[in-house]
């Protein structure tokens, strides 16, 4: 369980994690594999009867799942499954059809092309190699100290109490390897030293290991990723134990995990989106600004006085986000117009919409016992029950607001229940909903399909947002929701964001690393509230997150007090022209957009994505390019000045011209009017000639190329109408596809 300071007053969370149990003095319960037998083999994998240190028969299974990628079982029989299989499928392993299995002397090999398993039988031994021969990964057998006492876990089992605690395997760590991943988390961008736990919080922030969005997943220096499959709370320790070797411990029916080859981030993620799925790219209106009501009553002359301030003075929007106060105070979340605040929703929506405006409306999965939809669903047995059968009413709010019932997303009659409270919003012309929570199922709840709170908790976030996106696609067209909490395979709900961040500059900077792990566990479509959530910024901080909003994937201004740039009057202007600049930047922002969706590598991309050979880019978290050509470091200090670092090649100063030699730090200082922003020099990228005041649905107008120090290149750029292929050469501009290219401008020295 995540540390908790002593003497501090905190909130506790109504969904704590179970903790692992300890074995008593004296206590034995380690069942490591010593030796195994090949039971059965064919041309992708092998079943074998394990052995182990406490003469138990296990049953282990190493087989080919894709091109690339491994899939190793331990479990008392062959056809074990993990227990959130019971309510959704997170992994589907694939096949490739140049695997290969050789069974020798004592020895198999299982060949996956680019990845190959390599198995000692008798004593117990696994590594993986790529196809030269290189160790990639291997097993830790186990580290005894000075008394002769095993101080870690090696590849099996553990009881306690008599029971099975879970399974779990070790991998030895060289020095120098730098891990990444695990989800939302917002600690150091190398997770080597750290103990992540996949449970998903309501984390109160962005400072800590308590994470919204887990993900059992995690990228290596060496150029390889571990997943394991399961919704249970996976405890990763990345060398935090012992410095040399990494432990996982699954608290389920069996370990079930995947190896998958790179050796770079991109390929890596690209063979996970396999496994998993593939990211849904948002509507391209998403990729423009969100203004929100803040968390405030709000009505509809307040919404209306919005939105006709933010088209006369001219700010970039496309999406008006109405918080909580769009239902009856005390009602959250019954899904019902608060009808005194907003007497005509209907009319409301129309006249947004001719004005050029989506329209968000928050919501959760929690109903307040106050509310009058409350009894219905609770006599219906809409609801998660305690094990003695009534409903489970849990203060999901911290104490802030009235207790709730939690939905229980396994009862296909709450589903379609729950269906029917979205629909007719999405049919009056909402276009979106905000997933808030579902972070909050206590472990000794218990659903309808009989699971348990524990193995429920991280994949009712999938199973919640499963609902909302495929009704929203249904009558929307369209299957974006904009998610607090995930879990693995979270990437098919299209944009997320990074939850309740305190409002100061060293907060900014670990939600930037929370989105660039997130990035690395492949879901590429994320945000945060610019500005900060909580409280008022200061005018300084609210330009500079606002202008780190400006290139991020997505971009919302939103936060318990407003955020709309009016109220800030002495930044206005530095704040909009954040704005603007992200919207002149459009066609490549969108493009970068296509690009992850159909790859899975990152928007937002950690420097180790493009640079994997460069030990400091494994390092490197509170800077990241934005696609492949822009390098974006936000002001994380008040006083406007920073070091970043240049990977190897040479880089444009967007705002000056100046050419820099990458792979070194250099020392920037800009005024409150700019973030510091480089290009990769000779990359040619697509601007809008005359940006609007909204991205809306249809093509781009009028292009303009622009070649950083350089005269000449090749830009891709996808749009709705598909791609187009511009070359800048010495006779002009030659363009292939749809897009409207006009001109083209040189920036910085050639």
């Amino acid at each position: 369980m995540p540390y908790r300071p002593p003497l501090i007053a905190h909130e506790y969370f109504v969904a704590d994690p179970p903790e692992l149990p300890v074995r008593s003095h004296g206590e034995g319960g380690l069942s490591a594999l010593t030796a195994a037998e090949v039971v059965a083999a064919d041309g992708a994998g092998v079943v074998l009867k394990a052995t182990t240190s406490a003469e138990e028969t296990l049953v282990a299974c190493v087989g080919v799942a894709g091109e690339g990628v491994i899939r190793v079982r331990l479990g008392e029989d062959a056809d074990a499954r993990t227990r959130s299989a019971r309510a959704i499928t997170m992994v589907t392993p694939g096949g490739f059809p140049g695997a290969r299995v050789e069974t020798g002397d004592g020895t198999v090999v299982v060949d996956a092309g680019p990845l190959r398993a390599e198995i000692t039988l008798s004593p117990w031994h696994l590594r993986f190699t790529d196809a030269a021969g290189r160790t990639l990964l291997e097993q830790d057998a186990g580290h005894v100290d000075i008394s002769g006492r095993l101080r870690t876990l090696p590849f099996g089992r553990s009881t306690a109490g008599g029971e099975v605690a879970g399974y779990h395997e070790s991998f030895a760590a060289p020095a120098d390897e730098a891990f990444t991943g695990f989800g939302e988390s917002f600690t150091p961008l190398d997770k080597r030293g750290q103990r992540p736990v996949m449970w998903n919080f309501d984390a109160f922030g962005a400072e800590s290991q308590r994470a919204y969005k887990n993900v059992p997943f995690y990228l290596s220096s060496r150029g390889y990723g571990v997943l394991v499959d399961s919704g249970a709370p996976v405890e990763f320790d990345m060398c935090q134990s012992t410095h040399s070797c990494v432990q996982i411990v699954v608290p389920d029916d069996l370990i079930d995990y995947y190896v998958i080859a790179g050796p770079t981030p991109p390929q890596i993620l690209d063979r996970f989106d396999r496994l998993t799925c593939r990211p849904a790219l948002p509507p391209k209106w998403a990729f423009g600004t969100w203004i929100s009501s803040g968390f405030f009553v709000d009505t509809q002359e307040r919404v209306m006085n919005r939105a006709r301030t933010i088209r006369e003075r001219g700010i970039p929007c496309d999406v008006l986000h109405l918080d909580t106060y769009w239902q009856t105070d005390g009602h959250w979340s019954d899904l019902r117009w608060d009808e005194g605040n907003f007497p005509d929703p209907a009319g409301m929506l129309a006249e947004l919409k001719e004005m050029g405006f989506k329209v968000c409306l928050w919501m959760n999965p929690y109903i307040s016992h106050l509310s009058p939809a409350f009894a219905e669903a609770a006599e219906k047995g809409y609801f998660l029950r305690r094990p003695g059968g009534e409903v489970y009413v849990a203060d999901s709010w911290h104490g802030s607001y009235p207790e709730c019932g939690i939905v229980d997303f396994t009862s296909p009659e709450a589903v379609e229940w729950f269906r029917g409270l979205l629909r007719p919003l999405l049919e009056q012309g909402v276009q979106v909903f905000k997933t808030d929570f579902a972070e909050g199922v206590p472990h000794d709840a218990v659903a309808a399909n009989g699971m348990t709170g524990t193995d429920l908790h991280n994949v009712y976030t999938l199973l919640f947002n499963d609902v909302v996106s495929e009704v929203t696609r249904e009558v929307a067209g369209h299957g974006m929701v904009w998610a607090r909490s995930s879990f693995l395979g979270g990437q098919r709900h299209a944009a997320q964001w990074s939850g309740d961040t305190y409002t100061g500059y060293p907060a900014m900077g670990s939600t930037l690393r929370g989105g660039l792990a997130h990035g690395l566990s492949g879901i590429p479509f994320w945000s945060h509230d610019a500005g900060g959530f909580t409280g008022r910024p200061t005018d300084d901080l609210y330009v500079r997150w606002t202008q780190f909003g400006a290139f991020s994937p997505l971009l919302r201004l939103h936060g318990t007090t407003s955020r709309e740039p009016w109220e800030f009057p002495e930044v206005e202007a530095e704040a909009v022209a954040a704005l603007k600049l992200r919207y002149r930047f459009m066609p490549y922002v969108y493009t970068a957009a296509v690009e992850a969706a159909r790859t899975g590598a990152p928007m937002m991309r950690a420097l180790c994505v493009d640079h994997p050979d460069d030990p400091v880019a494994w390092r490197a978290d509170l800077e990241y390019l934005l696609g492949r050509d822009l390098l974006v470091a936000p002001m994380t200090s008040p006083d406007g000045v920073r070091k970043v670092y240049l990977p190897a090649g040479e880089w444009v100063d967007h705002w000056t011209g100046e050419v820099l030699a990458g792979g070194r730090h250099v020392t920037v200082s800009v005024p409150l009017s700019r973030i510091p922003l480089f290009v990769r020099r000779g990359a040619v990228v697509p601007v809008l000639a005359e940006p609007g005041e909204t991205v809306g649905d249809g093509p781009f107008g009028e292009i303009t190329l622009v070649g950083y120090g350089t005269d000449a290149g090749t830009a891709v750029i996808s749009d709705v109408d598909g791609d187009t292929t511009a070359t800048v050469e010495a006779g002009g501009v030659r363009v292939d596809g749809p897009a409207r290219v006009t001109g083209f401008e040189r920036f910085g020295a050639v």
